[in-house]
């Protein structure tokens, strides 16, 4: 399993009594995948895994899949493992049977767990489907260089994506794989509106990461990455200046907004994928209407050229 680009994390739609909506998931993956994602990691966190049950999380990954398969698009679906083990296996398996090719292992609930538990955990999932794992480094689920090392022992095991933002701590991570010998194996930047770090990830060998903008503003989130790949430094400056700072200080103005913001932002773009399950809380009128301002300049940025003569980009 390969991944090269953007790592799409759709949001779950809900229908008006509150249940998944397939159509409205296939619908919504259906509209990004001409912007060319590296990977779609459908019922995860922006996809409000923690509120959906294992055979919802089904639902949410075959939609995905299908998706794919009809825009005869290349790209790998996967889908989230995580919370309780037995949840967990359920998910996975879940997954699976959709027809995923991978799962993104989410933390465990609650406990903390020391390392050997943690990868014990880990291993659990690998156990219970065909499919490849990417671990998640956040929360409580927290790997050490030396676990992740012992982990990519499994050939399972394919990657590795940062939550927590200890950028040397992934420094090490990545140097601690690399001397196991495998070459197969790929590191992502995690962190909530990871275009802002993405410059500090991609310096230590870090070259993916994960767009929350994408699956709200796929022209934005595509104009920042290729500003990134072409290395048009005042392009990208401008997009982190305008766009993303604004975004981020509205995302940090109430808890749960990294995930009901983009919900939010998918409807402002006209498809009505209901609002967010318990216990995250769709955003107040004042911050929607901030919201709004936001992706107006974002995409204003995204079909004009700077100063910098880069050419314009509505869609690639």
């Amino acid at each position: 399993m390969n991944f090269d680009g953007i790592l799409f994390f759709p949001v779950t739609p809900f229908d008006a009594e509150g249940r998944v909506d397939p159509g409205l998931a296939r619908e919504h993956v259906a509209s990004r995948l001409p912007f060319g994602p590296g990977g779609v990691f459908a019922a995860c966190g922006t996809g409000e895994y923690h509120a959906l049950t294992a055979q919802e999380a089904g639902v949410v990954v075959r939609s995905a899949v299908e998706a794919v398969r009809e825009a005869g698009a290349d790209v790998p679906v996967l889908g989230g493992a995580g919370g309780p083990l037995g949840h967990a296996l359920e998910a996975a398996r879940a997954a699976q049977e959709a027809g995923a090719q991978g799962l993104l292992v989410l933390p465990p609930y609650l406990v903390n767990a020391p390392t050997d538990g943690l990868e014990r955990y880990v291993e659990a999932i690998a156990a219970a489907t065909d499919l490849e794992l990417v671990i998640y480094h956040r929360a409580n689920a927290r790997f050490t260089p030396e676990a992740v090392a012992r982990l990519a022992a499994n050939p399972k095991i394919v990657g590795f994506k940062d939550g927590v933002g200890d950028v040397a701590v992934t420094q090490e991570v990545v140097l601690a794989v690399e001397a196991t010998g495998r070459t197969d194996f790929q590191f992502f930047n995690g962190l909530l509106t990871a275009e802002l770090s993405q410059g500090a990830y991609r310096g230590i060998g870090v070259p993916l990461y994960s767009s929350a903008a994408f699956a709200m503003a796929p022209e934005v989130a595509i104009a920042a990455y290729r500003a990134a790949e072409d290395g048009d430094e005042p392009r990208r400056r401008e997009l982190l200046e305008r766009f993303y700072r604004p975004l981020v200080r509205l995302r940090d103005a109430v808890p749960g907004y990294g995930v009901s913001l983009v919900k939010a932002g998918v409807r402002l773009g006209g498809l009505e994928v209901g609002g967010v399950r318990p216990p995250l809380a769709d955003p107040r009128p004042e911050h929607l209407a901030e919201l709004e301002r936001i992706l107006a300049v974002g995409l204003e940025l995204a079909g004009s050229p700077t100063a910098s003569g880069s050419a314009a980009l509505v869609a690639p």
